[in-house]
């Protein structure tokens, strides 16, 4: 029984999932890896190496799909640099039966992984209108203000929906609840999702400096959910050779295993690392894969879905 039910919340591939459709909302990951994708810019290194020879080793930045089947409408979360290549990935994994563009994007927080994917939807690319555009307030402020996303808003290419912390809000039969997270807040605050279907419970939080520093227990916040993705930028602290990691804080991978440690084998089930830099070796190294998995942990495949 066990291992059925670790079946669906694991996920599985697309191509099973074209043999049957999920009847309930479900998430499908669109991408993976950090901000600079993978393989990651200027990287001529090992890690970087195989991805640069082989088009099949290359990850997406991180973003998810929330799909509804009985509305055929669906949601993205996070506008990435790579949005082109995710829209079209999406539309041919679900057999082109959902539109192209999302009924809406809710976006994390403005550092350029996560929300510069919005200059496609501008006069120069699709010039869509009011694409509807779910942040906090601060980064609401700040996409108001500045160009060259204000004018995105000021020629109505999109909508801005001012989300409020800690107050979850309905599309159609799911929820979604945004709540804040410490992390290097330049422009914005930084936001992780709560997203609620009828059948499951998700918690999403790709960036956050540090679990010791959030006003909330990470722990009891996964025993809450089925299924936490959860930022593992970093495997290790020795992973950075041309500059101090602690410029770029993030929960290590080992952090986060070791702080889950002494839970049960099903409250370890529920993690699934996700956000990998292009040195984490969790994102293609087959031997710490297996380690990871073997520690009784989970991570996040570019294509997979969950229900």
């Amino acid at each position: 029984m066990r291992a059925i039910l670790l079946f669906f919340i694991i996920g599985f591939s697309v191509q099973t999932w074209a043999q049957k459709m999920p009847a309930s909302s479900f998430i499908m990951v669109l991408g993976v890896a950090q901000d600079g994708g993978y393989p990651h810019m200027g990287c001529q290194k090992n890690c970087c190496k195989m991805a640069w020879k082989d088009e099949k080793l290359k990850r997406n930045v991180v973003s998810l799909a929330l799909v509804d089947p009985k509305t055929k409408k669906w949601w993205l979360f996070e506008a990435t640099p790579d949005i082109k290549a995710q829209l079209q990935d999406f539309r041919k994994r679900t057999n082109e039966v959902y539109p192209y563009l999302p009924e809406g994007i809710f976006i994390t927080h403005a550092h350029i992984g996560h929300y510069t994917g919005l200059m496609e939807f501008g006069r120069e690319v699709m010039a869509t209108r009011n694409l509807n555009i779910y942040v906090l307030p601060k980064f609401k402020s700040f996409l108001t203000q500045n160009g060259p996303w204000s004018q995105l808003v000021m020629l109505k290419n999109i909508n801005l929906i001012e989300l409020k912390a800690d107050n979850p809000i309905r599309i159609t039969e799911n929820k979604i609840t945004a709540f804040t997270v410490p992390h290097r807040d330049e422009y914005s605050e930084t936001a992780g999702f709560k997203i609620e279907t009828s059948t499951k419970k998700y918690l999403f939080i790709p960036d956050i400096d540090k679990w010791s520093k959030w006003d909330r227990n990470i722990i009891e916040e996964v025993k809450k959910v089925d299924v936490a993705m959860l930022d593992a930028t970093f495997y290790t602290n020795a992973e950075l050779g041309n500059r101090p990691i602690s410029e770029v804080p993030h929960p290590l991978v080992t952090e986060t295993e070791d702080l889950f440690d002494k839970e049960d084998i099903a409250i370890k089930h529920k993690i699934f690392f996700i956000h990998f830099n292009h040195t984490n070796p969790l994102m293609w190294n087959m031997l710490i894969q297996k380690q990871v998995l073997k520690n009784g942990f989970n991570f996040a495949k570019q294509g997979n879905i969950y229900y």
